[in-house]
């Protein structure tokens, strides 16, 4: 009985001391592709929704992407310029892609962080923490 009294102290004890790092957030830097509509120039303006909460400022954000057309086939390398968000931040960026139809886009895929400056120095948080979401009908992934 008494065995049975240690091992269950024990174990509540544990649980106890290990109950916080369960509570803790998950850093997470969102990147939501938002809308895609056409421009009078008939290119593609995407509207991004960046939102920071790794628990760090971010100086300076940069992703790569790959944009692929309705066959699967890349038609573009490109960076986004995120520029710098602080803790907390939620942040809408626009960017045009010149002579691209929003139509003649299947999907985009987070290549890499072009940029990720926390502090002065590059930073491996902005691609560990990243999520990536769509609102549109191309997809955009990691």
């Amino acid at each position: 009985m008494l065995f049975k009294r240690l091992i269950a102290s024990t174990f509540a004890a544990t649980f106890t001391l290990a109950a916080p790092l369960y509570a803790q957030e998950t850093p997470v830097f969102s990147l939501e592709l938002n809308g895609a509509t056409e421009t009078e120039a008939g290119s593609c303006r995407l509207t991004y929704v960046a939102a920071n909460r790794t628990g760090q400022a971010l100086d300076r954000t940069a992703y790569e992407v790959a944009v692929f057309d309705s066959q699967g086939a890349v038609t573009r390398l490109l960076v986004l310029e995120f520029g710098g968000l602080i803790e907390g931040k939620t942040k809408i960026l626009q960017f045009d892609l010149a002579g691209t139809p929003c139509g003649a886009i299947s999907r985009i895929v987070v290549n890499d962080a072009a940029a990720c400056v926390v502090a002065g120095a590059e930073a491996p948080i902005c691609m560990q923490s990243l999520t990536a979401s769509s609102r549109t009908a191309i997809q955009f992934g990691i």
